[in-house]
């Protein structure tokens, strides 16, 4: 059996779980190509990020299944899971992530709309007469 590496991650309300291959360098989300689940080159350029850092942007094929969340969210999740596996597949890279901050989670969620209120802090118009 080839060597095949599993991670996931989350960012916001979206899931990533990621499989890498070593291979030519495919990305394929949701059975899509990366470009065209995206269609955006902020969201791209966001899930390359490890794989550019490592300089292993074309050694490995990978896989992901993404759920839940935007699209903004989405990429992040993808870019934790992708480090993850990265993590997996050489130990040794684990510095060069962590300093560039993608294997920690981004503990950001959205407010919880308050009830009185029109959303989470928003207040309804105030009117003096």
């Amino acid at each position: 059996m080839e060597d095949r590496y599993y991670a996931t991650g989350r960012r916001k309300e979206s899931i990533a779980k990621v499989w890498i291959t070593p291979g030519e360098g495919q990305i394929t989300v949701n059975n899509k190509n990366l470009d065209t689940y995206f269609g955006r080159p902020t969201a791209e350029m966001i899930v390359r990020q490890p794989l550019v850092l490592t300089e292993t942007l074309g050694s490995f094929d990978i896989r992901a299944t993404v759920l839940g969340g935007g699209l903004s969210g989405q990429a992040g999740a993808l870019r934790l899971a992708v480090s993850k596996a990265l993590l997996g597949s050489d130990p040794e890279l684990r510095l060069p992530l962590k300093k560039a901050g993608f294997l920690t989670r981004d503990p950001r969620e959205v407010e919880r709309k308050k009830y009185g209120r029109r959303g989470a802090r928003r207040r309804f118009q105030f009117s003096k007469r």
